[in-house]
C-alpha cells in the first residue's frame, strides 16, 4: 500500500474544507434566491422543461389564465442547488413545487387537486374561469 505524505493529507484536508465552505454558501445563497422568489411572485412553479408533471401543473394555471412565475431548474446553473434548497425548506426535492401568494400548495397531484375542488381559484382571487372575482 503507499504512503500519503503529511503534506497530501493536509492539502487534501484543506481542499475538503474549502469545497465544503463554498457549498454551504452556495446552498445559502440558494435558499435566499428560493425564499425571495417566493416572496415577489404571487404564483410560483419551480420546475424542470422536460418534466410531464411540471407540464400538468402549469396547464392548470393556463386553464385559469394566469401566468406563473417559473424557474425552469434544468435551465439553471444552480438549479440543482435550488432544488436542494426546496427540499431542505419544505421537506420535497421532486418538482413541480408550486406557491401561491407566499405559501406552499405542493406539487402537480396536489395542484390539479386544488384545481378540481375549486380551492386553487379560491386561493388566486379568481372564478373557475380566470375571471377575477
Amino acid at each position: 500500500m503507499a504512503k500519503i505524505s503529511k503534506s497530501t493529507v493536509v492539502i487534501l484536508l484543506v481542499l475538503t474544507v474549502a469545497v465544503s465552505m463554498s457549498n454551504g454558501v452556495e446552498a445559502n445563497a440558494s435558499s435566499e434566491f428560493v425564499k425571495q422568489t417566493i416572496s415577489s411572485h404571487p404564483i410560483v412553479i419551480f420546475s424542470k422543461s422536460y418534466c410531464p408533471y411540471c407540464r400538468k401543473a402549469k396547464s392548470v394555471f393556463k386553464e385559469l389564465n394566469q401566468v406563473p412565475y417559473v424557474v425552469e431548474l434544468d435551465e439553471r446553473g444552480d438549479g440543482w442547488n435550488i432544488q436542494s434548497s426546496l427540499g431542505q425548506l419544505f421537506g420535497k426535492r421532486t418538482v413541480p413545487q408550486v406557491f401561491i401568494n407566499g405559501k406552499h400548495l405542493g406539487g402537480s397531484d396536489d395542484t390539479v387537486a386544488a384545481y378540481e375542488s375549486g380551492e386553487l381559484a379560491k386561493l388566486l382571487g379568481t372564478s373557475a374561469t380566470g375571471k377575477e372575482l
